[in-house]
Order: structure tokens, then C-alpha cells, then sequence
């Protein structure tokens, strides 16, 4: 496999302490298509979770414009800019060692001219330090003027959230044989440009298998079926954390909404009744020194407290 150590990588890198994985690169990725071995992938937004979702070895992390819902409570992902998908993407990338880090270049950001759309990507990969850039709908053109300028892309097909007033909602693509047809070709011109991932979100099995057994680049789902090469999802629907009833595809994992509620409502119990902070949880201020009187021929002798606090922040 295309695989690179990842400079200064350690056990934080992914995989048990002590073991360090390899960077993930797009032609890992290509390979890992040509062996067979599912890709797996999800969002992250910020530092922690990207750090997380890292070393629990995920091959692909998107900061997806799924920020716009899950992080800023906007109703839909067109209000997100390139200023804040930039902010974000560079935290992520802060955190990861070995997952391949894909931007989501948000509405209106490659929308216009081609080269408006090049040069935003470009920032992506120039101030974010992002390995790829991710674009909805069969731009072509576009695909073919980012490969040229050295930066990978990965597509997006099927239910593009961007397209949402389009759609008329978030509803299933390519039910009929004519419009399976129209994705099929899409999915095509877009690797045949030179994309080298592409997405197929919520299309039926059926179609997605197909256009995964047709292409030779990988193509990773969601709401698409068990047949594409790879699988994502929404870091905030796998724990619970949407606030939302969950798509049908989506399998919850964990429910982060009930630990950190559980949590949060134990510390304001534990405030309103003084049990927090305890004396332990608390600086105190040094004991007084005390000095003994001796005989004029003697030396004084000092005693202090035993218990003295650290000058710093920490454990006393």
C-alpha cells in the first residue's frame, strides 16, 4: 500500500499504546479498494473528537459542512462559509496523525466560476492543511482544474445536501432506471476526470453496488447500502449528540446526550449543595513560619507546616 510514516508518530498515532499505524494517503485508499478491505470514515469538526475519532483508527476524517447543523444549530448546511469550514478544518488537522483529513468545500464556494472554485480549494489545502477536498454534483471541469493543480478531490453524488430546495428535501435519488442511469454516468465522468473517492449518499443498494463494481476508484456510503467500499457517517448521529430523530441509515454506537446530561446535572447538584469543591479541590494559602526562641548562643530554629500548596496549577 501508498503508505507514509507520519513525522514524530507515536502511539497517539491510532491502533493500541505502543503500535504506530501508517499515514493513510489516496492512493491507500485506491489500494485498499484493490484488496478488498472496507474504508472506513467518519466526520469530526474540532481538536477532541478529531483526536478520538484518530486514534480509534478511522481511515478517512471529513469536516464535513455538516458543521453548519451539528455545531453552529443552523437548519440546513447552505449557511456555513469557507472562513469557518477553514477554522474548523484546521483544528482537525491539528489532531490527527494517521487519518487521511478531507475538507468539505461548503455552498457557494465552487458554485461560480471554475477558477473562484480553485482558488478556494486551494486554501484549503495551503491554510488548513487539508489532504483533499470534497465538492457535491459532477463537476467536471472543476475536478479537472483541481487534479491539475496538484489537489486531491473526492465527489459527491446522489442526495447532495447542498442541492436541498432543489431536491425539494433530503429524499431519496435514483428510483427510477432513468435517473440510476444519469447517476451511473455521472459517477464515471467524475473518475474519469480524475476524482479519487467518491460519495454516494442515500441512493438505493441496488445502484450504489453497481456504480462501486463499475468504477475503479473507491466509493464510500452513506445511506447507500453495504456494497461501496467504504462506509461514513455523522460523528454526532453515531453518539447521539443531533438532538434529532436519526435517518434510517444511521446505527447509533453510543449515547453521549445521556452521559454528558448525567454529568453536567450531577456537577450543578453537587454546586448547589456545596459538596463541590471539597477542601481536597482547593489551594490554601502557605502555613505561617514559626521560629523558636533559643538561648543567644544557639541557632533559631525554623519549623514550617508540612502541607504547602504548588506555586502552579496541579496536584498539591
Amino acid at each position: 500500500m501508498s503508505l507514509t510514516n507520519f513525522p514524530g508518530s507515536s502511539s497517539s498515532a491510532g491502533g493500541p499504546a505502543g503500535f504506530s499505524l501508517p499515514k493513510v494517503t489516496m492512493p491507500a485508499l485506491l489500494e485498499m479498494k484493490r484488496q478488498g478491505k472496507p474504508i472506513s470514515s467518519l466526520t469530526a469538526y474540532d481538536y477532541s473528537t478529531a483526536r478520538l475519532v484518530d486514534e480509534a483508527g478511522i481511515d478517512l476524517i471529513l469536516v464535513g459542512d455538516s458543521l453548519a447543523q451539528v455545531v453552529l444549530g443552523h437548519e440546513n448546511t447552505l449557511a456555513v462559509t469557507v472562513d469557518e469550514m477553514l477554522h474548523h478544518t484546521r483544528a482537525v488537522r491539528r489532531a490527527v496523525r494517521r487519518a487521511l483529513v478531507v475538507a468539505d468545500m461548503p455552498f457557494g464556494s465552487y458554485h461560480g466560476r471554475v477558477a473562484e472554485g480553485v482558488a478556494n480549494a486551494v486554501r484549503f489545502i495551503k491554510e488548513a492543511g487539508a489532504e483533499a477536498v470534497k465538492m457535491e454534483g459532477p463537476r467536471v471541469e472543476l475536478v479537472r482544474e483541481l487534479v491539475d493543480a496538484e489537489i486531491p478531490v473526492v465527489g459527491h453524488l446522489g442526495l447532495t445536501p447542498q442541492s436541498v430546495h432543489r431536491m425539494g428535501g433530503y429524499r431519496v435519488q435514483a428510483r427510477s432506471d432513468e435517473a440510476a442511469a444519469r447517476l451511473r454516468a455521472d459517477a464515471h465522468l467524475l473518475a474519469e476526470a480524475g476524482a479519487g473517492l467518491l460519495v454516494l449518499e442515500g441512493v438505493p443498494r441496488e445502484v450504489a453496488a453497481r456504480i462501486t463494481a463499475e468504477l475503479a476508484i473507491p466509493t464510500i456510503g452513506i445511506g447507500a447500502g453495504p456494497d461501496c467500499d467504504g462506509q461514513i457517517l455523522v460523528f454526532h448521529d453515531l453518539v447521539n449528540l443531533t438532538f434529532a430523530p436519526p435517518a434510517k441509515f444511521v446505527r447509533r454506537y453510543g449515547d453521549a446526550a445521556a452521559l454528558f446530561r448525567d454529568a453536567v446535572e450531577r456537577y450543578r447538584e453537587d454546586v448547589e449543595h456545596r459538596a463541590f469543591p471539597s477542601d481536597k479541590e482547593s489551594y490554601h494559602l502557605p502555613a505561617r513560619k514559626t521560629v523558636i526562641e533559643m538561648p543567644e548562643d544557639a541557632d533559631a530554629v525554623v519549623n514550617w507546616d508540612a502541607r504547602q500548596d504548588l506555586d502552579e496549577f496541579g496536584a498539591a
